[in-house]
Parts: structure tokens; C-alpha cells; sequence
């Protein structure tokens, strides 16, 4: 997170989780504080990465919550991603298969 995430975070537990109080301090809407933390939310959310799960895919997300790329530009790169795994999990699958048919002559 940045400088200026983290003070956000600070004023909010300052402000025992108060949305109104925290908008009455930045001098704005509640609605957009809201849409504030629920980006927050979803950046901590983003960088915790369960077992199993893509760290390309994750990055992706990452990028997109934190405004760096567009969710098009992501979704593209993600269907590559996808297929290029895909195509060298196949690739591996052949030449083991070759491998085992070389084995066993």
C-alpha cells in the first residue's frame, strides 16, 4: 500500500470504523469513502494468494485494483496466459508420453 492508503487506513481505525466521521474529515460523500475502502478491501484481498491458485492471474488483479491496468487488458492477458499453460501442459504430457514409449522398446 501507499502513503496515502495507509493514512486512510489510520483516520479510519481512528475513527472506530466510522465512514460519516471519516467522510466528514476528508470533506467528502459517504458513497465515495465506501467505494474508497472497498478498494482497500479488495488490494488486501488481492495479495493474499491461496494454495493452488495462479500468481500471474493474481498479479493481474492486483494490477487492475490498484488502477494500473484496465480489466480488458487483463482479461486479454489472462485468456494468453491460459493458453500458453495450457499448450506447454500438453507439450510436457507428449514427450513424457514419447519418453515412456522409448522406455519400454
Amino acid at each position: 500500500m501507499n502513503d496515502e492508503e495507509l493514512l486512510f487506513l489510520k483516520r479510519f481505525l481512528l475513527h472506530s470504523g466510522s465512514l460519516k466521521g471519516l467522510a466528514a474529515e476528508y470533506g467528502i460523500t459517504y458513497p465515495t469513502v465506501r467505494a474508497r475502502l472497498d478498494r482497500l478491501i479488495e488490494k488486501v484481498e488481492s495479495t493474499d494468494l491461496p494454495e493452488g491458485e495462479d500468481a500471474f492471474e493474481r498479479l493481474l488483479e492486483l494490477l487492475v485494483n490498484q488502477g494500473v491496468m484496465v480489466q480488458g487488458t487483463a482479461r486479454t492477458l489472462q485468456h494468453a496466459h491460459k493458453r500458453v499453460v495450457s499448450e506447454a501442459a500438453e507439450r510436457v504430457e507428449r514427450e513424457t508420453m514419447a519418453q515412456r514409449i522409448l522406455d519400454e522398446r
